[in-house]
């Protein structure tokens, strides 16, 4: 495990899924833990409760990642009431796709919003708090460079942003001994891989190892990366997807 003690984590989109796993991992690891969440206030409130079991605090933030006000008000409240900020998880995202006709401007601009503005803004905020041993983890998606149907344009084109956006972060955080990377998950069990539906194509029989991930094993790597373990890997995009896309 790593040693995260003394460490306060910023995760966003946490009260279910990759977010909570995520959240949950860094406090056993050490962290206090600031997490938010867009409408799902018991789950939060949940997962938070799990933290404080642990020994660590933990806050539950309602922000909404569309929202810019919200973004850098939950990066202040952080610093506002645990002091500081060394690891901010901009995991928040949504899925939004299907035939092109049938995508809205408005939906454009949902996802927009929340898969990409959000870690940008997120990173934005927290820029002042951070520094020496500093970590931003961007959550992306094998979606940006493999998509096995149509319909996937709008997600992969803002999971694809990520990358680009990541790099550029990395060096304008570098001078500050912060490191920014990305991580791109495949197919893991949450909620968003059921709510995806029906697939044209089955996913589980296109993974090398035959199954879907776990939400706690992509929380393990952005641990890592989070970590002091991880000092010189910055800017780097780290797929983690069962060798789906192989």
């Amino acid at each position: 495990m790593a040693d995260l003690t003394g460490k306060v984590a910023l995760v966003t989109g946490a009260s279910r899924g990759i977010g909570a796993a995520t959240a949950e991992r860094l406090a056993q690891d050490g962290a206090d833990v600031v997490l938010t969440y867009a409408s799902s206030a018991d789950d939060a409130a949940e997962v938070a409760r799990r933290i404080e079991a642990t020994g660590r605090r933990a806050t539950a933030v309602r922000a909404d990642a569309g929202d810019p006000v919200a973004v850098a008000a939950a990066v202040e409240r952080t610093v506002t009431e645990y002091g500081r900020l060394d690891i901010l998880v901009n995991n928040a995202g949504i899925l939004l796709g299907g035939p092109l006709k049938d995508i809205s401007e408005q939906e454009v601009d949902r996802i927009l919003a929340v898969n990409l503005r959000a870690a940008f803004l997120g990173a934005r905020a927290a820029e002042p708090h951070l520094g020496e041993g500093g970590r931003i983890v961007n959550i992306g998606s094998v979606g940006a460079h493999w998509y096995p149907q149509p319909g996937g344009a709008l997600y992969g084109m803002t999971k694809s942003a990520l990358i680009g956006m990541t790099k550029g972060l990395a060096r304008d955080f570098g001078p500050k001994g912060t490191t920014v990377n990305l991580i791109s998950p495949g197919p893991i069990r949450t909620a968003m891989l059921d709510e995806e539906g029906p697939m044209d194509v089955p996913l589980l029989p296109l993974t090398a190892l035959g199954r879907y991930g776990e939400p706690a094993e992509v929380a393990a790597l952005i641990a890592f990366l989070a970590s002091d373990e991880a000092a010189f890997i910055t800017g780097a995009t780290i797929t983690i997807d069962g060798g789906i896309s192989l």
